[in-house]
């Protein structure tokens, strides 16, 4: 969510950014706020003079009863009945306009980063670099539910009868690598200076409405019936509801915290979910990094965060590649965001398995996350987050770029600790 005030004084340019990201339709929403606010900002001036006004009279009207005038206080009385409807009928229209502007505010997108390259979506996305090279082995690598089947560590069938399409069981050393991979990441991001945290998995609508936009919220969350709870879709819309309504001294940032947790998403309009696929689900394990800083500091964070990732990959052996979302693939809320996408050998392309997300004072505005200056001033911090690794979608790209023609998958010398030693996974 953006600043009202800077969208009051800068109407075009908050037009352009809305063009940027092909949403014209939302281009009208722009000078319907600014009347909205003009109405509420002309109630709220009443009102205050109202009120000052009633705080005056109530001392008049104790003055003239001391002095024995009480048919002048009578009158004064009756004025201040008179003002007090009128002020009833003002605050009413003060809470209503400001819901109307919030509500519109919330769906105005965030300003975009200048650097962010200009399209419709996905497809016109931006390459930025390759790390490792890609290589296409000179056998058959079988789709990755089959490599899982051969070492007897996937069920299918049996998630599909308990829960439907979209889920699976992991069994045996596939599990176990599933695990060790979760594990390696945590301590991997400890090592680099983050706070290790387990979040609650649950969190309240004003939390969900605060990390991310409406559109994004009924295409991913599940609701707890009766509940004001939600299923978390990702551990950052925790971590970051963390921080809500709280003022952090200055000299106490960054915060940098690494977190686990199990993530749930309804995947809306996603289609293709594979029936023996576990590239898109509905249930999967992660582990995330965010970040809450001073303003200033946050580019020099969006890309500490994405290399992270990138380092993270290459020492388990993994080519990847950066890739710059561009103007039409960010959600509201993004200020700049890059992928990391894995190299997969049986389908000789990249895909994503990663995303680092800049977004500004956005999720801090909503939530009311301020620091608190040196100087005494306070201000909303911006907000980071990016995947460290979510598998099972991480073991596609694990198994397709460690698999030996006889069917064994080998085991990075990072992993080999949280993996009882083996340095293989061979066929029982």
């Amino acid at each position: 969510m953006i600043d009202l005030k800077f969208l009051r004084e800068n109407p075009e340019v908050v037009k352009e950014n809305i063009r940027n990201k092909f949403q014209d339709s939302k281009l009208p929403l722009v000078d319907e706020v600014i009347e909205l606010d003009d109405s509420f900002r002309k109630f709220k001036l009443e009102g205050d003079t109202l009120r000052a006004d009633r705080n005056k009279l109530s001392k008049q009207i104790g003055t003239l009863m001391a002095q024995g005038k009480k048919d002048e206080a009578e009158k004064v009385k009756a004025q201040v009945s008179a003002n007090a409807a009128r002020l009833a009928e003002l605050e009413k229209l003060e809470d209503e306009y400001a819901e109307k502007i919030k509500k519109i505010m919330m769906t105005i997108p965030n300003i975009i980063d200048p650097s962010v390259p200009i399209g419709k979506d996905d497809s016109e996305n931006v390459e930025v670099q390759r790390y490792g090279e890609p290589k296409v082995p000179d056998f058959e690598i079988p789709y990755h539910t089959d490599i899982m089947e051969s070492f007897n560590g996937i069920d299918l069938d049996s998630a599909r009868r308990v829960a439907g399409n979209g889920f699976y069981y992991l069994m045996g050393d596939i599990a176990r690598l599933h695990s060790a991979v979760i594990s390696y990441a945590r301590d991997f991001m400890i090592n680099r200076g983050f706070t290790y945290c387990v979040p609650p998995f649950m969190i309240r609508s004003d939390v969900v409405t605060g990390v991310m936009s409406f559109a994004e919220m009924d295409a991913m969350m599940y609701k707890i019936e009766g509940e004001d709870l939600y299923l978390i879709g990702t551990s950052e819309h925790s971590m970051i509801g963390k921080f809500i309504d709280t003022i952090t001294p200055e000299e106490e940032l960054p915060k940098t915290l690494t977190s686990y947790s199990p993530c749930f998403r309804k995947e809306k309009g996603a289609h293709g979910i594979e029936e023996r696929g576990v590239y898109r689900i509905h249930q999967f394990e992660k582990q995330e990094m965010i970040v809450v800083c001073k303003p200033e500091d946050s580019k020099m964070w969006f890309d500490k965060l994405w290399q992270n990732t990138v380092d993270l990959f290459r020492s388990m052996d993994i080519p990847v590649r950066t890739l710059e979302c561009c103007s039409g693939d960010l959600a509201d809320l993004k200020v700049k965001s890059v992928d990391v996408e894995a190299w997969s050998p049986r389908q000789k392309k990249y895909f994503e398995v990663g995303s680092c997300s800049n977004l500004g004072d956005a999720q801090a505005r909503r939530l009311r996350i301020r620091v608190n200056g040196k100087d005494g001033k306070k201000y909303f911090a911006h907000t980071l987050n990016n995947t460290v690794v979510a598998p099972p979608r991480m073991l596609i790209a694990f198994l397709e770029n460690n698999l030996n023609e006889d069917g064994s998958v080998n085991i990075p010398e990072v992993l080999r600790p949280y993996m009882g030693g083996m340095t293989k996974i061979v066929k029982k």
